[in-house]
């Protein structure tokens, strides 16, 4: 999936230790102490263990785990407002741990902007006033910040409101200004820690749909922290998954949810429906055979005979879906000496794009009893989907 894709962060052997004499805390880690027993030992929290990952450019990398977990920390460390104890963070060829102040400020302004659960707005500025701060703290001329706060409150749809107050607004709109705040300093980071958490759930939904509608458009590189796994599942490209402090695994939502690395991170999925993960793709099988429309009636019978079928999808040469036909009508249209079978092939069938949830696929198949199709983008069937297919799909997800 990201074999092709820039490296836009490159994060190798980090760990942080809360504490004094944190030397001592990553010398008992070297001896294979974890840290429960490291702090009994010392009092020192290892808060992060020699963290590896790379964030791709463009990617909505999520990071998450319980409370605890290291997640904050791990974000706070990215762009330095917590310090890191050893490791390197890499952002376009910076190495931001051994910044000094002057350009460690400098790569903050040019590279990552936050958005923070509670907000973080300022009651007594007005929207736009708010979208404009970070802007306003980096001495842009007035004119220029009001058009580039104009815009991004448009982008986060406020367009209209920018005169009111904070306290105006719903918590889903007071987070749309911290986005637009975000998006206005043009950075080419988007650090969100716990974002969405202090919304109520459906206002919630909401927000994750429109991140990641931005992120369709916008491309722009987006760290993201959550302990919710419905909200990682939904949003994030990969996930990073800790557990005091370590990562336990990385991987695509599919990836976490049908190949769990351990018997931790099994635990912690349980519950999720997936049917809701899993795709057309996972179940979708090879088909047998196919036919075209300048086919005869008689042929396309011997067609679905030799293959056990009792109907059979009509492809042009080029493998675009045009049709299906069922032995019934294939039978009496042989017995009325048709030529071609392209009068007799009907439209009335399902087809799905590869990435359709398995869960929208059951009331297709309550509708009509054909194997649904699996087409690209242009139309080219791909694979059929049967209904013991996804039954089986999801059981041997389930055993993992």
């Amino acid at each position: 999936m990201n074999e092709n894709r820039n490296v836009k962060i490159r994060v190798r052997h980090l760990s942080k230790v809360f504490g004094n004499n944190p030397k001592k805390a990553l010398e008992l880690r070297e001896q294979g102490l974890k840290r429960p027993e490291i702090f009994e030992k010392t009092g020192l929290t290892l808060g992060l263990s020699d963290i590896s990952f790379d964030v791709y450019e463009g990617e909505l990398l999520v990071i998450m785990g319980l409370s605890g977990s290291g997640k904050s920390t791990l974000i706070r460390c990215l762009n330095r407002l917590i310090e890191p104890t050893e490791g390197e963070i890499v952002i376009d060829d910076e190495d931001i741990p051994t910044l000094n102040d002057k350009a460690l400020l400098e790569c903050r302004r040019r590279h990552f902007s936050m958005v923070f659960q509670n907000f973080a707005l300022f009651p007594h500025r007005t929207v736009q006033q708010n979208a404009e701060f970070g802007l306003e703290i980096r001495g842009v001329e007035k004119t220029e910040r009001s058009e580039i706060a104009l815009k991004a409150l448009k982008q986060v749809g406020l367009d209209g409101w920018e005169d009111a107050y904070p306290n105006q607004l719903s918590g889903g709109m007071q987070q749309r200004v911290g986005l637009a705040r975000a998006l206005a300093n043009d950075s080419t980071v988007l650090l969100m820690d716990e974002a969405f958490s202090a919304l109520d759930p459906l206002i919630r939904g909401d927000m994750q749909q429109e991140l990641l509608e931005l992120q369709h458009r916008m491309q722009k590189t987006t760290v993201f922290i959550t302990h919710d796994l419905d909200e990682a599942i939904n949003i994030g490209d990969r996930i990073i998954l800790l557990k005091d402090g370590e990562i336990v695994q990385i991987g695509t939502p599919e990836e976490i949810l049908t190949k769990p690395a351990d018997d931790y991170v099994k635990r912690f999925i349980e519950g999720v429906d997936m049917s809701k993960i899993l795709t057309a793709e996972h179940a979708m099988r090879p088909v047998r055979a196919t036919a075209r429309e300048d086919d005869g009636p008689r042929t396309t019978l011997r067609k679905m005979s030799e293959n056990g079928l009792d109907s059979i999808y009509v492809t042009s040469r080029d493998r675009k879906l045009q049709g299906l036909v069922e032995v019934d009508t294939l039978e009496q249209a042989a017995k009325e000496g048709k030529d071609t079978i392209r009068e007799i092939m009907t439209q009335d069938f399902r087809s799905v794009p590869p990435d359709e949830p398995l869960h929208n696929l059951f009331a297709m198949f309550s509708e009509r009893s054909f194997p649904i199709a699996v087409v690209d983008d242009q139309k080219r069937l791909l694979g059929v989907v049967v209904k013991g297919a996804v039954l089986e799909e999801l059981a041997q997800a389930g055993d993992n």
